[in-house]
């Protein structure tokens, strides 16, 4: 579930600008607090001028020494730079190679929006550099980092980008299956969405369906979102039924309608079919 990038920056150059200011501001290289937040705008705004990939790609490409000041961290400018290529397909398909660089980055953050923007471009180059990184399973990628709280590999991302990518090979199949038993629930969450989509097995969406359940909200909230990213229908029920906030339960079944390849825009022009109408009922009731 990626949650970092529905909200602006918390950055003193996170004022209300246009498309040509944030263009303007992503020219800054000695800037980075404003690239940071150019990053995000265009990313956010899904913008289409023809400079907003470029640009992105040489942020995406900026590597800094700590201590660059203006509150921005380490890699933070190419960490927004991947977000912002991901929500731009099919412009940003020209980045996948960069992308795909950056899995290598030692920057686990970096490595995790990369990941994402990976899977957004449904890029099926990736699927083999996110089966490497997955491949040593739960007791290495997915071991916790001595003193952080960080596993070794952002594995939730990686497993979440393999769903997303939709290449459904008994290899991939194979390295994302062991996940569903690690120790952290949001990982056990994001492998079953994975398995979910590139199966359509209904055991998968069982295992998210109980993580509704789970005393933590946080996990429910993640397996509301990862049940609305696969599309189970079979979810709708519990979906309403969880104990969490409703916007978060509109943008889950939201979900439900959109990844069966039926927009809700698609919905009103040609009309819903009857399961449709049920999602979108239960929509109606909690707004």
């Amino acid at each position: 579930m990626d949650a970092g990038f529905s909200e602006a920056p918390a950055t003193g150059a996170g004022d209300p600008i246009s498309e040509e200011e944030a263009l303007r501001r992503l020219r800054l290289s000695d800037d980075p607090s404003a690239q940071y937040y150019a990053a995000w705008w265009l990313g956010r705004n899904r913008s289409t001028h023809p400079d907003a990939v470029p640009l992105l790609q040489e942020a995406l490409r900026q590597r800094r020494s700590r201590d660059i000041g203006a509150g921005v961290e380490e890699n933070a400018v190419a960490r927004n730079a991947a977000r912002a290529l991901g929500k731009l397909a099919p412009a940003a398909h020209v980045a996948i190679a960069d992308l795909l660089a950056t899995l290598d980055d030692d920057d686990h953050g970096l490595r995790e929006a990369a990941a994402r923007a990976l899977g957004e471009l449904r890029a099926e180059a990736a699927v083999l550099p996110l089966q490497r990184r997955l491949a040593s399973g739960p007791s290495v990628a997915g071991a916790q980092q001595p003193g952080t709280p960080r596993l070794v590999e952002p594995c939730e991302a990686l497993l979440e980008a393999l769903g997303d990518i939709g290449v459904a090979t008994p290899e991939v199949v194979a390295v994302i299956e062991p996940f569903v038993e690690h120790e952290r629930p949001l990982i056990r969450s994001a492998a079953s969405r994975a398995l979910l989509q590139l199966t359509g097995d209904r055991r998968w969406g069982e295992q998210l369906v109980a993580l509704l359940q789970h005393q933590q909200l946080q996990v429910r909230r993640a397996a509301l979102m990862d049940l609305g990213g696969a599309g189970w229908r079979e979810s709708l029920e519990p979906i309403a039924a969880t104990l969490a906030e409703n916007s978060l339960k509109l943008i889950a079944l939201r979900g439900l309608v959109e990844n069966r390849e039926l927009s809700l825009e698609a919905v009103a022009t040609a009309g819903p079919d009857a399961s449709t109408v049920a999602v979108l009922e239960v929509m109606d009731g909690l707004l």
